[in-house]
């Protein structure tokens, strides 16, 4: 038997909400309804899954989706060994088993006909054949599963199916509003209030840039970041090129227009 206590979250992580997602999510993982959180990178799409996991006091188990995970990568695969062969359960297979949140971040990220492994959890079955076993595992009751994705980085390559889709109750995240994003920045990092709304500015300069020149604008985790490095003692200036331009651009015009505002701001 797998030790669920390996995968509780044991301390409160930090989230602070924006609107009802809390009461939402709690509404449909009492009727075990599967979960998609949309919204773009670093905007506390995790934050927020690791944060109602402590709050329902369930174990979570998550999975960083990429291309070359397989199926077998989800639901578990035969190991061999000295004395012959061993069967290990994939973290799918493992949360399916204890009853836990099973979150499988920036799904997108993974094959297509990988995905289709998660239909029969997130429909009325409640089930994960595992072929290769002749297994039919049934969920436990307290087992859900919650993805998600970046909107912005879809493709006809990669998107979900709208046959996985409509499997999942969804919510649409955004970076937080400026004085909630001047909170955050506070209480992850220790920084003043002053210097967390100039650094939430620069965030907003950024982000009117996306799609004239950026991909994506400057998240809330790299706000972190920069806050992180000035309340250690780093200049202003220094930390923002080296936390919040350097990272998103190589466009010279891009990360001047960037480094100018900076200047602007921490004058």
């Amino acid at each position: 038997m797998t030790d669920r206590t390996q995968f509780e979250v044991r301390e409160k992580p930090f989230y602070q909400p924006q609107r009802n997602e809390v009461a939402l999510y709690e509404a449909a993982y009492a009727a075990r309804l599967p979960v998609m959180i949309k919204g773009p990178t670093g905007c506390g799409k995790s934050r927020f899954v690791e944060y109602m996991a402590w709050k329902l006091g369930k174990p979570l188990i998550t999975v960083a989706c990429n291309e070359d995970m397989t199926a077998s990568d989800l639901v578990g695969r035969y190991l061999l060994e000295a004395n012959g062969t061993r069967w290990l359960d994939g973290p799918l297979t493992t949360a399916a088993r204890i009853g836990a949140i099973c979150y499988l971040d920036e799904i997108v990220e993974a094959r297509q006909d990988t995905t289709v492994v998660i239909h029969p959890l997130t429909d009325h079955r409640r089930t994960l054949p595992i072929d290769k076993k002749g297994e039919l595992i049934h969920a436990h009751a307290d087992f859900q599963l919650v993805i998600s994705y970046n909107p912005g980085y879809q493709s006809l390559l990669k998107d979900l199916k709208q046959s996985t889709k409509q499997r999942f109750t969804a919510f649409e995240f955004d970076y937080p509003d400026a004085a909630l994003e001047a909170a955050i920045l506070v209480e992850e990092s220790g920084i003043d209030a002053h210097s967390a709304e100039r650094l939430v500015n620069i965030g907003a300069a950024a982000r009117r840039l996306k799609g004239h020149g950026l991909d994506e604008g400057i998240s809330t985790r790299l706000l972190v970041y920069a806050a992180t490095l000035i309340e250690r003692g780093v200049a202003p200036a220094d930390a923002c090129r080296m936390a919040l331009v350097r990272p998103i651009t190589d466009d010279r015009d891009i990360r001047d227009t960037l480094d100018h505002a900076i200047d602007a701001i921490f004058a």
